[in-house]
């Protein structure tokens, strides 16, 4: 077992103060994240069965739907409240995405769908991506998932909190750089620009590189009716709201718009 290093606020905040088993299922905006990332994997993913590794899969939320759907699924994640939980869907161990313990050309399929969030330093991002192309077999998949730069300015403003100057400084800054230094409400974090996020996985050493706006352009809609009523958005505006999502993919200049990315890309052979 190769133990974790990852910066001891992150594995504060998911093994104290954020339920992150719960996440998707608490709003519309989660459930919108859910339905889209297992939209755009289906696209990708090879037969079943295949073997995935899921890394910094967290409590196996996506680890679920694959073993339901036949896939072999094998979880690392760094926090060990994450793999305790993540025990209940499929084989799951503690480990860092940066030194995985897994031999060279074990898996058909490496999805990152959290360890990007919260590497800061670039090279910390490549060398996760370095190790999820070695473990990869072949022309194997390999996923990365990341928060978009500018989706904390869409998420403030639906919760309608830029009145405050501390915080639109903090935004300003975050925008500016792409790093945030967790002191409110989510932890140490690194937010990606689209042409970025494909430039790292290219570097890694993966081919055919594809980006895509997992939320789209309307997410924060969800966010600020969430907000405003206290309550779930009704079905027709959900279903208006993925239905953009899927309009805007084959426009890259609405990326900057979307909540979440998703990159795919694939090993060489």
């Amino acid at each position: 077992m190769v133990e974790p290093t990852v910066a001891p606020e992150v594995v504060d905040f998911y093994g104290r103060v954020s339920d992150e088993g719960a996440r998707l299922a608490a709003s519309a905006e989660g459930r919108l994240e859910l339905v889209r990332t297992r939209e755009l994997m289906g696209r990708f993913l090879p037969g079943v069965p295949a073997r995935v590794l899921d890394v910094g899969g967290g409590t196996g939320v996506h680890a679920r739907w694959l073993v339901e759907d036949g896939y072999e699924v094998e979880l690392v994640d760094a926090v060990e409240r994450h793999v305790e939980q993540a025990r209940e869907v499929c084989r799951a161990t503690l480990g860092d995405a940066r030194s995985l313990a897994a031999a060279d050309g074990t898996y058909d399929v490496v999805q990152l769908m959290g360890p990007l969030y919260h590497l800061p330093d670039r090279g910390d991002r490549l060398m996760a991506l370095r190790e999820a192309v070695r473990v990869a077999r072949p022309g194997g998949l390999v996923a990365a998932a990341a928060i978009n730069r500018y989706a904390p300015l869409f998420d403030h403003t639906a919760q309608a909190h830029l009145q405050a100057e501390a915080l639109t400084e903090s935004l300003s800054d975050t925008m500016a750089s792409g790093t945030y230094d967790g002191r409110r409400g989510f932890t140490v974090a690194y937010f990606h620009r689209g042409e970025e996020l494909a430039d790292e996985l290219r570097e890694a050493g993966l081919r055919g590189v594809e980006v895509f706006g997992v939320e789209g352009p309307a997410w924060s809609l969800l966010t600020a009716v969430e907000h405003a009523s206290g309550g779930m958005p009704g079905e027709e505006l959900f279903q208006s709201v993925l239905t953009a999502a899927r309009l805007a993919e084959p426009f890259p200049e609405l990326l900057a718009a979307s909540s979440h990315l998703l990159a795919f890309g694939r090993v060489a052979g």
